[in-house]
């Protein structure tokens, strides 16, 4: 009988053991979850920041240039790069499905860059920051992703969309991008100078670690001159949402010093 009733009571104690033990290996993580450490859990999903929506104002017709009454939020400031971008012209129709109202490079006849920033706030992309746009390409064109930071320097992204038929929604996170500098006049990328960090080697020209936190104004470069009307090389941008942390300006302004 005694051997008999000692078997529950050392299942139990033993149970009890094994039990406590996991509870004690979790405690240290937990610890350093709080204590914000290696195995601190990453910040919530990056917020949209702005967003470009093109939209026609009153008393425009026709396919001209884009202008900063394109946008319909008042926030969102459009900057134009390379002496080709004033050709960025308006397409589509407003409210259609099959032909949105949008922007085309077509005429564009050099490379260029058009960017967007907020009037309040600068942007911290790094880590979960990421850029969802609606393209469309033709011929060999790509769509580049552009980042200038608050202290000047200009950037353009090895993520290209291309070869993509018919407005499409894409969506990508900077993290994944690697970076080379970009002439913001002639708007070609350029080794050496700000932001470009230390050299690298074998001639290689990508930015080393930029600091994506602190982020001035976002959009696409097009690297390539559009062939003009018709079906030849051009982009199409649709909209354009940007994904990160809001920085208020002062504050951007005054890390840079």
């Amino acid at each position: 009988m005694r051997s008999f009733s000692f078997r529950p009571i050392g299942l139990a104690l033993a149970f009890a053991i094994v039990c406590g033990a996991l509870v004690l290996a979790q405690q240290p993580a937990q610890g350093q979850r709080a204590a914000g450490g290696a195995g601190a859990a990453r910040a919530s999903a990056a917020t949209a920041i702005l967003k470009v929506e093109w939209v026609q104002p009153a008393g425009q017709t026709g396919q001209v240039p884009i202008i900063q009454g394109n946008v319909a939020d008042p926030n969102v400031v459009v900057h134009w790069y390379g002496d080709a971008a004033k050709h960025l012209l308006t397409s589509g129709t407003p409210g259609s499905d099959t032909t949105p109202f949008s922007a085309w490079s077509g005429e564009c006849d050099g490379p260029f860059a058009i960017t967007f920033s907020h009037k309040n706030n600068a942007i911290d992309m790094s880590g979960l920051g990421k850029i969802r746009w609606t393209v469309k390409t033709s011929g060999f064109h790509a769509v580049r992703p552009v980042v200038k930071l608050t202290d000047g320097t200009m950037l353009v992204g090895d993520r290209a969309d291309e070869a993509v038929p018919m407005l499409t929604v894409r969506e990508f996170g900077l993290s994944d991008v690697r970076w080379i500098r970009l002439d913001p006049m002639r708007v070609v990328t350029v080794n050496g100078g700000r932001g470009a960090g230390p050299a690298n080697p074998n001639n290689e020209i990508w930015v080393n670690n930029p600091d994506l936190s602190k982020v001035d104004e976002v959009g696409f470069a097009d690297l390539m001159p559009g062939s003009g009307h018709g079906t030849g090389g051009y982009i199409h941008l649709g909209t354009i949402e940007v994904f990160g942390k809001a920085v208020p300006r002062a504050a951007a302004t005054a890390s840079n010093r």
